[in-house]
């Protein structure tokens, strides 16, 4: 009865930590990964998008969490991804490109807009030396892409003073804000302007629309970049970018055909190291939620994926994809055995190999039970072959006492531990025998040594 108890004990611990572990492992692999963010630069578009992103997950219980960390600018964004302070980063390749950073989508593409009035006669970038051009949105890495925009062309950048001549070989760069754009062309300070911003935002528009207000005939120019794939080509972190022939609108349509020319990517990227698994769902999650987002931020209606022809063409671009986007791209997912199969083989085989162990242990364990058993009945066979042929009443004593110490040892190792019934049986077997010979051996010499009664004297 006991030894059923204590059966029934051992089944239920053995499926309560079986429960346990399956608990365990379901909680493990159905768990939302956060990863950390780097978003910039400040007072753009990317902090909100990204936080109403953040915020989606959280409320669609998906299987991504987004921990924001905002930076000035996209040069510390990319300096967090490069030291490993976060898993993703919102990166301007032109500005920094950390080398451990894989594409997962396009957030926006900006475009250099040099846009003239049509009366000016510029017609080409060259035709800009010797003029002034105004400047708005004046920040650096804008300012940087600009300079090596010109020097493709031979000219450099100056800032000129009020009213003096701008050197033929130069092109004098005027700062300035959108609103007194009107004014500096009417009093003749500036003769362009240029702007790097995503050309279908209505910022761009509103930017043709003053310049074309002020032109005479109320006409405006956009300016191309003759050697905008050349330019790429040298330089691959730009990106080349094609303004589609009215565009902004007008009659004339503006621009009258298509027009080429150079930009800058704002991109998220992750880490190398970064599951392939991973990366698919924050890029599918991204895509996926880009309709709601885009009712609250029309920023992620830019949001694109990256362009490449062939799997091999993406992994092996100079601004690489990451492979998980590539795999949300190419609808080839992993599934949950094959993320996990490296894994599942393990479990397998040291599963097999410590079941094997166990196993090997059970008999081991089993066998010096057996053998501590039969060294037990192999001494109480010996004690009754020495209580056949022992003639002293204190050694069968002796034996006596030993028989029932290994009786008791048989009994309380039968009663805590399982033992086989051929096994129990044949020791039951010395015992009666080993017993039954010292009391019939006891008994006779008992019988030997008392004395025999005497018979009555006759007188």
């Amino acid at each position: 009865m006991a030894r059923r108890v204590i059966r029934r004990e051992a089944i239920v611990l053995v499926v309560a930590a079986s429960v346990a572990v399956a608990g365990a492992a379901a909680y493990y692999f159905s768990r939302a990964t956060t990863l950390t963010l780097a978003v910039a630069p400040q007072g753009g578009t990317e902090l909100a998008l990204f936080q109403a992103y953040a915020d989606a997950l959280k409320a669609g219980n998906k299987d991504i969490r987004l921990k924001i960390l905002s930076f000035d600018g996209v040069r510390e964004s990319a300096e967090a991804l490069k030291t490993r302070k976060a898993d993703l980063a919102v990166v301007r390749p032109d500005v920094a490109l950390p080398g451990n950073g894989l594409t997962l989508a396009v957030l926006r593409e900006q475009a250099v807009l040099v846009i003239t009035p049509e009366a000016s006669g510029i017609k080409t970038m060259p035709a800009l030396a010797g003029r002034r051009l105004g400047f708005i949105a004046q920040r650096v890495a804008d300012k940087a892409l600009i300079t090596g925009l010109l020097e493709h062309d031979g000219l450099s950048l100056v800032d000129p003073e009020s009213g003096a001549a701008v050197p033929d070989d130069t092109v004098g760069l005027v700062g300035l804000e959108e609103k007194s754009l009107a004014a500096a062309f009417a009093e003749k300070r500036i003769d362009a302007v240029v702007v790097v911003t995503t050309p279908t935002t209505p910022a761009a528009r509103r930017i043709v629309g003053l310049v074309a207000q002020a032109s005479p005939d109320h006409d405006a120019r956009l300016i191309g970049v003759q050697d905008a794939v050349a330019l790429n080509q040298r330089n691959p972190k730009l990106a080349t970018v094609t303004i589609p022939a009215g565009l902004f609108g007008g009659n004339p349509k503006m621009p009258a055909e298509d027009v080429t020319t150079v930009g800058a990517s704002y991109r998220l990227m992750a880490r190398a190291n970064l599951p392939r698994s991973v990366a698919a769902s924050v890029t599918q999650h991204l895509f996926e939620m880009r309709a709601g987002l885009a009712e609250t931020n029309p920023a992620a209606n830019a949001i694109r994926a990256p362009r490449y022809e062939t799997t091999a063409d993406a992994t092996s671009a100079k601004l690489p994809i990451h492979p998980g986007a590539i795999d949300y791209f190419e609808r080839e997912q992993e599934s949950f055995i094959e993320r996990y199969e490296t894994w599942i083989y393990l479990v397998a085989f040291f599963g097999g190999g410590v079941g094997s162990i166990l196993a090997w242990l059970r008999q081991r364990f089993s066998r010096l039970r057996r053998e501590r058993l039969e060294v037990a009945t192999e001494r109480l066979l010996d004690i009754r072959d020495q209580a056949r042929t022992t003639t002293e009443a204190a050694r069968l004593a002796e034996l006596a006492d030993e028989v029932d110490g290994l009786a008791s040892d048989i009994a309380r190792f039968a009663l805590h531990r399982h033992a086989e019934a051929r096994t129990m049986n044949a020791a039951k077997i010395a015992i009666e025998a080993a017993r039954s010979t010292v009391m019939r051996n006891a008994a006779l010499l008992d019988s030997r040594q008392s004395p025999t009664p005497r018979a009555n004297a006759v007188d």
